[in-house]
């Protein structure tokens, strides 16, 4: 089946994190096992979602692991001019809800596979595809225990997360926190008497937004980066039940973005010293007073050698001598840094169409993608 064919497909299955992915998983395994790949199903126990891994060739030795996630981030609020989850094609460009981010690369990928089991690989092709990627890289953990006891490990990872088809060696590590701020309910009429908690994290936020402003501008900055040092942001506050009320209670989210260089848990640190230091002086008056900070997900950075031989061959398929890293996060640190797989990250299509209404990916950018996986499977068919 042709790429395009596969991805209106794939653009078919609403698999938004919130939603199931498993038709769009049954599809795929079912496109594979025609084939005679040998495909594992690691379903979530919890809810109908499942992660998909695959190979083609033979299975005694280590292969080439091309990886995507499979859900896509909500059209709720935005203004699409054409069907989010049917597939458009207008002047080049191929139109609907995660063509770029990234089932574009796992049509691609998909395609490619049907094209190996028709060849005599010598090193074998591997396909992952995971969900809920898009709200903190939690499905494809599962898969990757899996193969930490696997008895061969790919030799090679290509995440394809959309780069325009260029070589990223890198991407920033996420880690998301909750802030509850205590204080002490009252009449708002009375309200220097009591301790007002949406005040609370409003200092608080303050002394993210200081120790943010202080990482820029003593941090190592890495210049491969379009944020050249690691970030923080608070992205959602809440707190209070009416004017009239002081409230005892306020909560907001943040996250931290880090340079594989900077250690998340050091800005933890810090920020847990900042909580204190605001506490301090309340807490004689207002014993109940608190600032808890929960970490409720993180991904690692992902950091490959510029010289790395994962590198080097995939720069000889795509033919293009730069590379780049990326600020947006991705599966490829977990591969690296739990696997120790050498991993880059190549794929179809810029990230600035994804998450936005009337996302694309255009046609060369597929074709490139499939050329691409063309050379691969050459070389797969060569041994490598």
């Amino acid at each position: 089946m042709h790429t395009v064919e596969i991805l209106k497909a794939l653009i078919g299955f609403p698999t938004i994190s919130a939603d199931p992915n498993d038709d769009l998983i049954a599809y795929c395994a079912d496109l594979l096992r025609e084939t005679g790949a040998e495909v594992v199903i690691i379903k979530d126990p919890d809810q109908p979602k499942a992660n998909l891994y695959a190979t083609i060739g033979p299975t005694d030795r280590p292969g080439v692991l091309l990886s995507g996630h499979t859900d896509v981030v909500p059209v709720a609020g935005q203004s699409w001019s054409m069907p989010p989850f049917a597939l458009t094609e207008r002047d080049g460009k191929f139109y609907g809800r995660g063509t770029a981010d990234m089932k574009g690369f796992v049509a691609s990928a998909l395609s490619a596979a049907l094209r190996a089991s028709k060849m005599e690989l010598k090193t074998p092709l591997h396909l992952a595809l995971s969900y809920d990627e898009e709200v903190g890289c939690l499905g494809v953990r599962s898969l990757i225990d899996m193969l930490a006891v696997a008895p061969f490990r790919p030799q090679f990872c290509i995440v394809g997360e959309p780069t325009q088809m260029m070589v990223a060696t890198g991407h920033k590590g996420k880690t998301a926190c909750r802030v509850t701020c205590t204080g002490r309910e009252a009449h708002s009429a009375l309200a220097p008497t009591a301790l007002n908690a949406i005040h609370l994290a409003c200092d608080m936020i303050s002394a993210i937004r200081a120790i943010q402003t202080d990482i820029s501008r003593t941090s190592v900055p890495d210049d491969d980066y379009d944020v050249t040092y690691s970030t923080l942001h608070v992205g959602r506050i809440s707190g209070g039940v009416a004017l009239n009320i002081v409230p005892n209670t306020a909560e907001f989210l943040f996250e931290i973005r880090n340079l594989p260089a900077d250690d998340p848990q050091a800005i933890l640190e810090r920020l847990k010293a900042a909580a204190e230091d605001l506490l301090a002086p309340l807490r004689p008056d207002f014993p109940e007073a608190n600032i808890v900070i929960e970490t409720t997900g993180s991904y690692p950075p992902l950091s490959t050698a510029q010289d790395a031989e994962v590198v080097r061959f995939v720069k000889s398929l795509t033919g293009q001598n730069a590379t780049l890293k990326l600020a947006f996060g991705a599966e490829g640190g977990l591969f690296s840094t739990q696997l120790d797989i050498p991993t880059v990250i190549c794929g179809p299509g810029s990230m600035a169409q994804g998450h936005r209404p009337d996302e694309f990916v255009s046609a060369d950018q597929l074709a490139k993608c499939d050329a691409m996986l063309d050379t691969l499977l050459d070389r797969l068919v060569a041994g490598l």
